[in-house]
C-alpha cells in the first residue's frame, strides 16, 4: 500500500542545502517532508569536505615532524598507523553525524522517508511507499564523481573520494587521475602519510585558479616528492588490483605511470538518476536541473539548490542556496542567487583561497583600471616567527578603489579570504581594509599591508612631500 500525503515542502536529498533547506522550514512552521536515498549528511559529511579535511590534518601533523629542525627541535620520521588513522576520520564524522540525523530532524518536525525519490506527475513525488503532494519541491541531490571514458578503466579497481577514506591501508604508490583541488589535496595528504604519489592531469593542476598560487603549489608538491605529469591524455589503463598503469601521451611523449591504487578525481556531475524529472516537467541537461536567477525550475514551484543547480559545487554555496530557497517559498520574496562573491579555498599546503575576480579577469575586462596589489608573506612577522613565509595575496581593485577580488595562497589562506570576501559582497572600497587595526603579530596583517600599498604611490609621492615641506614652514 501507498501512503497518500500532503506537505507545504517536500525535499530530496539530504545532504548540506537540502538539510538546511529542511530545517529552517520546518522551524518556521512549515510542514516538511525529506527524502534521502543514503547518509544523512550527504557527500560533505561522509564522503568530501569532514573526512578529507579529518585527513589533512593528520598529515600535516605528520609533516610537522618531518620539518621540526627549524624550530631547533630534532626530527624524526613520523609512524603512521593506518587503522589507527581511519578510527580517526570516522570518529570525526561521528562527531558530526548526529546534527545531520535523522532523529535531529524528527525532533524538529520534519518527516524523512530513508528512500530515493521520483517524479510521477507534476509536483508528485513517490518514494518509500509514500507519494507526496507538495505546495513546493526542492532538489537538493548533490553530485557523483565523474568516471572518465578512458579504456580499460572499468576493468580496474579504481577509488573515488566515495571509498578512499574506507581503505585500511596506507597506499604503496597511490596515482591521482585528476589535478582539481580534489586531487591534489588528497594526492599531498596521501604523501605526507607514507604513499608515493603520482598525479596525472589532462591540463596544469588547479587549472581555475590564479597562475601564480597554482605554481607555488606545484613547487611544494614537487619537493615533497609528489609526481606531476601534467598535459597528459590518457590513452588506456590496464593491470589489476595492486598493480595500476596510467598509459599517457604528454608534450608528443608517451608515458606511464604505475601504482598500487588509483584514485579517479576527475570532476562531479550533478546526480540526476532515477529522478524522472521528464514526469515532472522539469527541464534539466548533464549540468544539472536548468534554473532561473531565483533557482526555479521549469515549474516554478520546484526549485533546485546546490550541486544538482549547476554553477560553484561547493557546501557553503549548497547552504547560501537553501537560504534563496526559503525565502522564495516561504515568504514569497523574488530573491536570486549571486554566487558572484562565492569564495573557494583548496586545502593544500600552503592553503590556496579565492574570492571575485583574479587579475588576469579584471585586466581582461577593464584594462588598466585594474589594479593588483601583492603582499608576500615573507614580510609579515607571525608568518616568520612560525617559519611559514611561503605565499602572498593578490588584492584585486577596480576604478574608485573598489575591491573586485582577491587570492591569497599561505598559512590559514582560508581563514584570511573572509575580510576580503566581505568587501566584495559589500562592494567595499580599499580604504576599509586599509584603515582597519590589525592586531600584532597577525597573519592577518598580510591584508592590511596589501591594501595599504594601494595608497603607497600617492602618499610617498612627490606631491606629498612638496605638500609636507610647505605645510612644515608654518609649524
Amino acid at each position: 500500500m501507498t501512503e497518500t500525503v500532503q506537505v507545504d515542502i517536500a525535499v530530496v536529498g539530504g545532504g548540506s542545502g537540502g538539510l538546511s533547506v529542511a530545517a529552517g522550514a520546518a522551524q518556521m512552521g512549515a510542514s516538511v517532508l525529506l527524502f534521502e536515498k543514503g547518509r544523512m549528511g550527504g557527500d560533505c559529511l561522509n564522503y568530501g569536505c569532514v573526512p578529507s579535511k579529518a585527513t589533512i590534518a593528520a598529515a600535516h601533523a605528520a609533516s610537522a615532524f618531518r620539518n621540526a629542525g627549524r624550530f631547533g627541535i630534532a626530527p624524526e620520521a613520523p609512524r603512521v598507523d593506518p587503522a589507527a588513522l581511519r578510527r580517526h576520520v570516522q570518529g570525526v564524522i561521528a562527531d558530526i553525524a548526529p546534527h545531520d540525523s535523522v532523529e535531529r530532524f524528527e525532533g524538529l518536525g520534519v518527516r524523512v522517508v530513508e528512500a530515493p525519490a521520483r517524479f510521477v506527475g507534476r509536483r508528485l513525488l513517490e518514494g518509500g511507499g509514500v507519494r507526496v503532494r507538495a505546495r513546493w519541491i526542492v532538489l537538493a541531490t548533490g553530485s557523483k564523481p565523474i568516471v572518465p571514458p578512458i579504456p580499460g578503466l572499468d576493468r580496474l579497481p579504481f577509488l573515488t573520494n566515495e571509498t578512499i577514506f574506507d581503505l585500511e591501508e596506507t597506499p604503496g604508490h597511490l596515482l591521482v587521475l585528476g589535478g582539481g583541488p580534489v586531487g591534489i589535496e588528497l594526492a599531498q595528504a596521501h604523501r605526507r602519510l607514507g604513499a608515493e604519489v603520482t598525479v596525472v592531469q589532462r591540463g596544469p593542476i588547479l587549472p581555475r585558479d590564479d597562475a601564480d598560487a597554482a605554481a607555488l603549489i606545484r613547487a611544494r608538491l614537487v619537493a615533497e616528492g609528489v609526481r606531476l605529469c601534467e598535459h597528459a591524455e590518457v590513452a588506456e589503463a590496464s593491470g589489476g588490483p595492486g598493480d595500476i598503469t596510467l598509459h599517457f601521451e604528454t608534450e608528443g611523449r608517451r608515458e606511464t605511470a604505475q601504482g598500487t591504487h588509483l584514485l579517479v578525481a576527475a570532476g562531479r556531475q550533478p546526480d540526476l538518476e532515477g529522478l524522472d524529472l521528464d514526469a515532472g516537467g522539469i527541464a534539466w541537461t548533464p549540468a544539472g536541473v536548468t534554473v532561473d536567477g531565483r533557482l526555479r525550475s521549469a515549474d516554478r514551484r520546484v526549485l533546485a539548490v546546490g550541486d544538482v543547480a549547476g554553477g560553484l559545487r561547493f557546501t557553503h554555496v549548497a547552504g547560501y542556496h537553501a537560504g534563496i530557497a526559503i525565502r522564495n517559498a516561504l515568504f514569497r520574496i523574488p530573491a536570486k542567487a549571486d554566487t558572484t562573491a562565492a569564495p573557494w579555498v583548496t586545502y593544500t599546503d600552503p592553503e590556496l583561497a579565492h574570492v571575485g575576480m583574479t587579475g588576469a579577469e579584471a585586466k581582461a575586462a577593464l584594462g588598466d583600471r585594474a589594479r593588483v596589489l601583492r603582499q608576500e608573506f615573507a614580510e609579515n612577522d607571525r608568518a616568520r616567527a612560525e617559519r611559514d613565509t611561503e605565499g602572498f595575496i593578490k588584492a584585486v581593485v577596480g576604478p574608485r578603489g573598489r575591491v573586485l577580488g582577491a587570492t591569497i595562497v599561505g598559512p590559514h589562506a582560508g581563514e584570511l579570504i573572509q575580510p576580503w570576501v566581505l568587501a566584495v559582497s559589500q562592494k567595499l572600497r580599499i580604504g576599509a581594509l586599509a584603515g582597519m587595526i590589525a592586531p600584532y603579530p597577525t597573519l592577518g596583517e598580510v591584508s592590511k599591508r596589501a591594501a595599504g600599498s594601494y595608497y603607497t604611490d600617492t602618499l610617498f609621492g612627490p606631491r606629498t612631500r612638496r605638500l609636507v615641506r610647505f605645510l612644515m614652514r608654518f609649524a
